[in-house]
């Protein structure tokens, strides 16, 4: 039996690397993905592997990402890997995008949704807390916090403005196979 994918989306700053490393602890059962990212690991933030625009080009037409997609003038893709995991039975989560979710959905069509949100002053105050943004980046990033999700996968919501155990549990909650 194969195990199941899930997407987990939301604002910049919403706490979604904290929130899969945190639930990672509870659940060493889980394949945690590791995104390619054209920014150096030096920017830290969550654990991803850092590739040039040229590599990530290459690696895209060579079809080693089963989704990929740019934001914020940055590539993310998202390795094969996911496939071998899944079919291994284990349920994997990867730090997705909410304007790919439709492709997503066509790509895995038994695809699972975890959004977390948080109100738009804790995301400012997060995003300005790690340090990476210009204040007027964090504008953009706080001006798409409300993106509505396009057609497709169950949607479930972790609410993350409040205290990281109540999060945490509110999502080990949607992980169980009768919550999806």
């Amino acid at each position: 039996m194969g195990g199941r994918l899930f997407a987990v989306v939301g604002p910049s700053g919403a706490g979604k690397d904290t929130l899969m490393a945190e639930v990672k602890r509870h659940r060493p059962d889980l394949h945690l993905v590791r995104r390619v990212i054209t920014r150096p690991e030096t920017a830290g933030g969550e654990p991803f592997e850092g590739v040039s625009e040229a590599e990530f080009a290459r690696r895209k037409v060579a079809g080693d990402f089963v989704l990929d997609w740019q934001a914020h003038g940055l590539c993310y893709g998202i390795p094969r890997s996911v496939d071998r995991a899944i079919s291994e039975g284990r349920n994997v989560l990867f730090n997705g995008s909410r304007g790919i979710l439709g492709r997503a959905w066509e790509v895995f069509p038994g695809l699972t949704v975890i959004l977390v949100t948080a109100s738009v002053p804790v995301l400012a105050e997060r995003l300005a807390a790690r340090g990476r943004e210009s204040k007027q980046e964090i504008a953009r990033r706080l001006a798409r916090a409300d993106y509505q999700i396009p057609y497709g996968p169950p949607i479930r919501v972790v609410e993350n403005d409040g205290s990281l155990d109540h999060a945490v549990r509110d999502f080990l909650g949607v992980l169980q196979p009768e919550s999806v």
